[in-house]
C-alpha cells in the first residue's frame, strides 16, 4: 500500500506539533493553538500549499 503522505510533508508537521509543543504556533487569526488535532491540521495545510503529497480535505458538513 502506497504512503498517504509524503516525507516532506510529514517533516511540515512535525516542524508545525514542535512549535505547538513549545507554545508559539498561533492560526490565522493570530490566536494561539491549543488543540493537537488543530496544530495537525496546519501543518498539513502548509505542506498542501508547498505542494506535498497530502491526501484531500475532508468534508466537515455532517448529514443529520
Amino acid at each position: 500500500m502506497p504512503r498517504k503522505y509524503s516525507k516532506g510533508a510529514q517533516e511540515k508537521v512535525e516542524d508545525v506539533m514542535h512549535e505547538f509543543k513549545e507554545g508559539k504556533l498561533k492560526s490565522g487569526s493570530g490566536k494561539k493553538v491549543t488543540s493537537r488535532k488543530q496544530a495537525v491540521a496546519i501543518g498539513l495545510s502548509e505542506a498542501r500549499e508547498k505542494g506535498e503529497k497530502v491526501p484531500k480535505k475532508k468534508s466537515s458538513s455532517k448529514k443529520s
